[in-house]
Order: structure tokens, then sequence, then C-alpha cells
């Protein structure tokens, strides 16, 4: 019965100094305490006013819901900034009557991370993602709305997984 108890006891351990080294959103064992999310610029060729606010607002918000991580407005041990650099609507499919079927939205940001405990994890890369709508329908109100959380809700989460998952 000891030898049970035992064994018991190695696992609920083993599990308890586990849970340092790993987590359920796979970020694993993270040495900062807080981050930055620098504002991000829309530099992209055709503007849509609102959508860089809105960036790093679902970027913030992306971190704060996966990680034990506190916001902070200067000195962050993890830095994220950057700029949304492509805002693009192109057509994707056509009718017989050489029409578009449907439009794509593309939106592109550079991001440049910094990791001031762990300046190897530093980088800068492009992030992409894109929302198929039909032709007929205008960009404007909910649709705009339902696209850029597509887009955002994608990107925010490859950005995630590219600085503190390692994916």
């Amino acid at each position: 019965m000891k030898k049970l108890h035992a064994i018991i006891a190695f696992f609920v351990l083993l599990s308890i100094t586990s849970c340092s080294y790993y987590n359920f959103t796979g970020t694993g064992k993270i040495d900062a305490k807080t981050f930055q999310v620098n504002y991000f610029q829309n530099n992209a060729a055709l503007i849509e006013p609102g959508i860089e606010r809105t960036f790093t607002l679902k970027l913030q918000e992306i971190l704060q819901n996966q990680t034990n991580l506190n916001l902070t407005n200067n000195n962050g041990d993890l830095v994220y900034e950057g700029e949304i650099t492509e805002y693009r609507i192109t057509p994707m499919t056509a009718t017989a009557n050489q029409l578009a079927a449907q439009n794509r939205l593309t939106i592109t940001v550079i991001v440049r991370f910094t990791n001031k405990k762990k300046p190897d994890d530093d980088f800068e890369k492009r992030f992409s993602f894109y929302h198929d709508f039909p032709a007929n329908d205008q960009l404007v109100g909910s649709r705009l709305t339902t696209a850029l959380d597509e887009i955002f809700e994608r990107i925010t989460q490859d950005i995630f997984n590219a600085s503190l998952a390692k994916w």
C-alpha cells in the first residue's frame, strides 16, 4: 500500500512541476512578466480608417487572454511593433459574363518582435490572411466587421504562435 501511495505522490508532484514548463496554450515557460504592443500604423496603399486601432487592440487581447503576462505601455519584456502594409481587394472568380463573382480582401502586417529576456527569439516577419466575399456585396458595416474579425483572429494567432508558442 505504501508503494501505491508513493507512486500516486510521484505523479501528483510530476504534474505540478510540469505545469511550469507547459500550459494549455503551448507557450511553455516564459521568463517575461510584461508585454507591450505599440500602435500599428496603417501604411497600406488603400486605407480603411480605424483598422490599425482594431488590429492593435486584437493583438493585445490575444496576448492577455492566452498568457499571464501584464500589458504595459513602455519597457515591456516583450515588444510587438510594426505596420499594416497591405489592404487589398481583388477579384477571385468570374461569371460567364466575365464579371467578378467573388472578391478577396487581403491584409498584410509586418511585425517586429523583441524579447528583452531572450534576444535570440527576436524576429521581423510578414503575416497575412484573407476573407472572400460575394462581389455584389459592399465591404462596409457588418460585412467589413466580419471580414476584419476573421482576418485579425488568424493573423494575431499566427503572431502569438510565432513569438511565444514557437510554432
